[in-house]
């Protein structure tokens, strides 16, 4: 399947769908405490889409996926599914991801949410993971090949000790929830992809504390680490431009972020 560029008319779609997806996000924040189940953060995020934003939540029922969002805990690198069962404690890291519809056009994003006082680990873990991303962010730009993101990437990551999941990419977006090109956060083939303004996708690192290595759960979509040590991930979709990118799904508590990186990047 071709990568397919996107119109400014796709792009302003794009831009509603990636700012609601954000907005989830912003909303769920308060409620992220221990003693709540992540089937409660479920529902407050999927009533929020629906009522509010009437938007679809593109995870529902995807391949069969139970839920709106996706909750990883701790050693769950991503694909977790929201539980009654699954109750957050002190010092947990959370990753909720969520994927807005609105007119046709999908918005996805995903940030580390942590539970009440950080632990050391924790906390260094999100950060890392945080800046991996913005620094693949800053590089995006026409011309340039999409393999220099994940080679930065993972220099990045395994400079801090940390490791890179290789089973999960990121993906163009747009129409479709997964579009070519494929976004691999480490060092491999692009088949020559070279960035191209109009071109969407995210960027979406996996990071790990220890083995970059994986186990699938019985349930046939929560992905653990083999070792159990824990892992982290943040996501942006983001179209790019005629000098950079635009980030689709940026939240407010980042703007700082923007202006002082990514201008003129």
């Amino acid at each position: 399947m071709a990568i397919v560029i996107k119109t400014e008319e796709d792009i302003q779609k794009m831009r509603v769908a990636g700012r609601l997806a954000a907005e989830v996000l912003e909303i769920i924040a308060p409620f992220v405490k221990p003693g709540v189940n992540t089937a409660e953060l479920d529902r407050i995020c999927h009533e929020h889409i629906v009522n509010v934003q009437q938007a679809i939540p593109a995870c529902l029922n995807y391949h069969g996926f139970p839920k709106s969002v996706c909750i990883s805990v701790n050693d769950v690198i991503c694909h977790g599914i929201p539980s009654e069962e699954k109750i957050l404690k002190e010092g947990d890291i959370v990753n909720i991801d969520v994927t807005v519809i609105k007119e046709g056009f999908h918005g996805d994003t995903s940030k580390m949410f942590i539970v009440g006082k950080p632990t050391i680990q924790g906390e260094r873990l999100c950060r890392i993971t945080q800046e991996s991303l913005y620094l693949a962010i800053k590089m995006v730009k026409p011309g340039i090949r999409l393999r220099e993101l994940g080679k930065a990437i993972q220099k990045f990551v395994e400079g801090h000790d940390y490791s890179v999941v290789r089973e999960y990419c990121g993906h163009g977006i747009g129409e479709g929830f997964h579009e070519e090109p494929q976004v691999l956060h480490y060092d491999a083939d692009d088949s020559g992809v070279v960035l191209q303004k109009g071109m969407a996708f995210t960027i979406e690192p996996m990071v790990n504390t220890g083995d970059y290595r994986i186990r699938t759960m019985k349930d046939g979509w929560t992905v653990k680490t083999k070792d159990r040590g824990w892992s982290a991930q943040y996501e942006h979709t983001l179209v790019v431009t005629d000098n950079g990118c635009e980030i689709m799904t940026l939240r407010k508590e980042e703007e700082p972020f923007i202006s002082a990186v990514l201008v003129n990047a």
